[in-house]
């Protein structure tokens, strides 16, 4: 199985983000849009997991004690080498935490965490074919908006798997961890 660790979207950033996407979307403009269902910030990528390790995970991720996130969105930007067009996540304190809480846990089921610094983002657009860069630049040159998302505070993360097809990914709720409330 593919996992992930992540923290979904609140309702209202999906539709906020679905209007957005709508305003940019062309059919000639070489992007494959992804899906409002698989929309979620990262904390940890696990890739390919046996059984018995998802089950270690699992375990190890219920021991978190972390504060609930508070989450806001900071305009967007493209991966060029990835051909990747995304909406930004500011890097709270919180958010830095609970990232680094799931890549200790994780650490104890023979996890590594990435070597680049954690960029949280929500992955909106993929470029198509070998011209990467000019699909993307020609999205940002419409991208003039200030985009502005509601914020909203993550209660929970949770343990996502992922299944890739023709139709691009579908994601699946595997367990849910609750964030701990202030006061």
């Amino acid at each position: 199985m593919r996992l992930f660790a992540a923290i979904a979207l609140a309702p209202e950033v999906i539709r906020a983000l679905e209007q957005l996407t709508r305003s940019l979307r062309s059919p000639d403009d070489g992007l494959r849009w992804t899906s409002s269902e698989t929309w979620h910030i990262t904390l940890q990528f696990l890739g390919e997991t046996s059984s018995e390790t998802c089950e270690c995970v699992v375990r190890r991720l219920r021991d978190i004690k972390a504060p609930q996130v508070p989450i806001w969105f900071q305009g967007t930007g493209v991966f060029d080498r990835a051909g990747v067009f995304w909406t930004g996540v500011a890097v709270s304190p919180e958010l830095r935490m609970l990232e680094k809480a799931v890549a200790a846990a994780t650490s104890g089921c023979g996890f590594t965490s990435e070597s680049r610094s954690y960029h949280p983002h929500v992955t909106l657009a993929r470029s198509k074919g070998d011209d990467r860069g000019r699909a993307l630049r020609k999205l940002q040159d419409r991208e003039q908006t200030s985009l502005e998302l509601p914020r909203f505070t993550a209660s929970e993360f949770l343990l996502l798997e992922s299944f890739l097809g023709s139709g691009g990914a579908k994601h699946e709720i595997r367990e849910r961890f609750p964030l701990i409330t202030a006061g």
